[in-house]
């Protein structure tokens, strides 16, 4: 059976939008911001200020970023466990996200949800979920609710290479085409499940074409480079807004940390993880290719730098400082 291709479907302009300058720029210091904000919040759980899990999203900052920029307010983002990244791309407050990290009051949940279970309606994100997979089902759910109101809004679903191989992802993959919902499927094929690498855990290693039994059509692209994934993701927010129905992006991208932050990561070398950094990485490589284009100075992305730590440590202070919440909010939102 041959690939399905976005190149064949009418309708969907192949080549994608240009990006102006200033979206370039806003590129960089989101992915930036991502970056250290979980730099911070690794030295923070270290510190034993973060309890529980806490999964980090350094290296793939480009893929949110740019599909973030590619949707509309009114679209709605879910995702899974490793969310940090796409509650900032959000535009979610940065203090609110690490006091939740932190369990405290002033925090997206109220200090009750922690780093897998942030929501906002305000910003369409529709957490954070621990269980892997189960946010396919309930992203399938959004957009099923879109096409019976006829709002025109696409929902951006969330998975990773591990999820990819659960049972409800083919029934969602299903129930999506079926109805023809505006779902866009983005699988963040990071190299590995947990600990466990692509090749050893998935007979089929190009999850662009998982969607092929269903007819979704899928698309395979370069999660590092973030000019690449607005691309596509404008490509793709197209397809579904036009009625097409579901379609899948498959995200090739790297997790530079372990899986969690309990994670040591022995099951591959620090040379593999070096060699990404060095040819691949998302913020270091576009930065530079900003600065030859003569788009942003040199002196420019350290001074964006600057801001950025200043915003994070804002941030962290801000979390320290706020209390933990009443023993009396135990028992509140339990119910909806």
């Amino acid at each position: 059976m041959s690939e399905p291709k976005m190149a064949v479907v009418a309708g969907v302009n192949n080549a994608g939008p240009t990006p102006s300058p200033a979206q370039l720029k806003r590129f960089y210091s989101d992915m930036l911001l991502i970056r250290r904000f979980e730099e911070r919040a690794g030295q923070l759980y270290g510190m034993g200020l973060i309890g529980g899990f806490c999964h980090l999203y350094i290296g793939q900052e480009a893929v949110v970023v740019g599909m973030q920029a590619a949707i509309e307010p009114r679209d709605q983002v879910i995702t899974a466990y490793r969310d940090h990244g796409h509650m900032l791309a959000c535009g979610m407050d940065p203090k609110g996200v690490m006091s939740e990290l932190t369990g405290r009051s002033s925090g997206y949940s109220k200090g009750k949800g922690g780093s897998m279970h942030m929501f906002s309606a305000e910003k369409q994100f529709y957490g954070g979920h621990g269980i892997v997979g189960a946010q396919v089902p309930l992203g399938t759910g959004l957009a099923f609710a879109n096409r019976y109101k006829n709002n025109g809004a696409v929902t951006l679903t969330y998975l990773g290479d591990g999820a990819a191989n659960q049972g409800q992802v083919y029934e969602s993959f299903n129930m999506a085409k079926l109805w023809n919902l505006p779902v866009i499927y983005i699988i963040e094929n990071n190299q590995y499940a947990m600990g466990t690498s692509v090749s050893r855990s998935s007979a089929e290693p190009r999850f662009c074409k998982r969607g092929e039994s269903f007819n979704i059509p899928g698309e395979e692209v370069d999660g590092m480079d973030v000019e690449a994934v607005y691309g596509a993701g404008s490509k793709a927010v197209e397809w579904c807004r036009g009625g097409n129905g579901p379609i899948i992006l498959e995200m090739k991208t790297y997790r530079y940390r372990g899986h969690s932050m309990s994670d040591p990561a022995k099951y591959r070398t620090r040379e593999e993880v070096q060699s990404v950094r060095e040819r691949r990485d998302p913020i270091e490589h576009f930065g530079q290719r900003l600065v030859a284009r003569g788009i942003i100075k040199e002196d420019e992305l350290k001074a964006i730098d600057k801001e950025i730590r200043l915003t994070v440590n804002m941030a962290a202070e801000f979390a320290i400082e706020s209390p933990e919440p009443d023993v009396s909010e135990l028992t509140t939102d339990v119910f909806a």
